[in-house]
């Protein structure tokens, strides 16, 4: 009887041992799945919030870049706003320049203005040359002193010398293309002056001319291309675009805008 008692307290103790050890398998195995559980959460997390900030700089990247290139994709005008400074001239917009401080400027060059071969077209004193000037300018909302400068520039204030004949009328070498091709003729002052600003307002906008277009190389222009006066010259456009291919030509217009502007 006492050994069949001990038997059964032998198998009970056995049974509590082993329940024991199970539980405390089953314990470890819980807390080591629960701890890898964690780990996975806390890695999966970790590589979410990477993905977002991944997301937000890329799309911080893209706002940015659209800012940038937004002007080149369709409004010039924009563009040129969100980009002008000190350091860019805009071609449009208004201006305190008057026809009085044009004929300063090409008074003090101390070239003799050409009356006899200039009155055949219309503008037989400097004083109604730049009259011209200025009404052809603001009417498209070109800056005066842009295209008059501009003028001095390619003319040598109106001495002419190169391709380009004084009897053509052409005031910035429209249509030349060196080796003696003579561009382009106008049957007047008044026309050879509004053919060259409606080809600047070619180059600074893509907005509608306000007056019937006299400038048949209107359409070869990639419009809204140079905003800046600085931006004339090919060689400092940074789209390549730009009147001429003489390098700082915007910039020596610059120069001249100074003079004519300083007090």
């Amino acid at each position: 009887m006492r050994r069949s008692n001990s038997r059964k307290n032998g198998r009970m103790k056995y049974y509590m041992e082993a329940g024991l050890a199970l539980l405390l398998v089953l314990t470890i195995g819980l807390a080591g799945r629960t701890g890898l559980l964690a780990q996975e959460n806390s890695l999966s997390g970790a590589g979410a919030e990477t993905g977002q900030e991944a997301e937000n700089a890329a799309a911080s990247e893209a706002a940015s870049g659209a800012g940038q290139e937004g002007g080149d994709s369709g409004n010039p005008d924009s563009a040129a706003e969100q980009q002008s400074s000190p350091a860019q001239y805009l071609i449009m917009g208004e201006s305190s320049v008057t026809v009085q401080d044009m004929e300063d400027y090409f008074n003090a060059s101390g070239e003799e203005y050409p009356a006899e071969e200039l009155a055949e077209g219309g503008a037989g004193s400097i004083e109604t040359f730049c009259q011209m000037y200025y009404e052809e300018a603001t009417a498209e909302g070109v800056k005066p002193e842009v295209a008059f400068a501009q003028t001095m520039k390619e003319t040598g204030f109106l001495q002419f010398g190169g391709d380009v004949s004084i009897g053509q009328f052409n005031f910035a070498g429209l249509g030349t293309t060196g080796n003696g091709v003579p561009g382009n003729s106008f049957p007047d002052v008044r026309t050879g002056i509004r053919a060259q600003i409606q080809h600047l307002k070619a180059y600074a906008t893509a907005d509608p001319l306000e007056q019937a277009c006299v400038d048949d190389r209107y359409e070869l222009v990639k419009k809204g291309s140079a905003p800046y006066v600085e931006w004339l010259g090919q060689k400092e456009n940074p789209q390549g675009a730009g009147w001429a291919t003489g390098e700082n030509y915007g910039y020596d217009i610059i120069g001249m805008i100074e003079d004519m502007t300083e007090p």
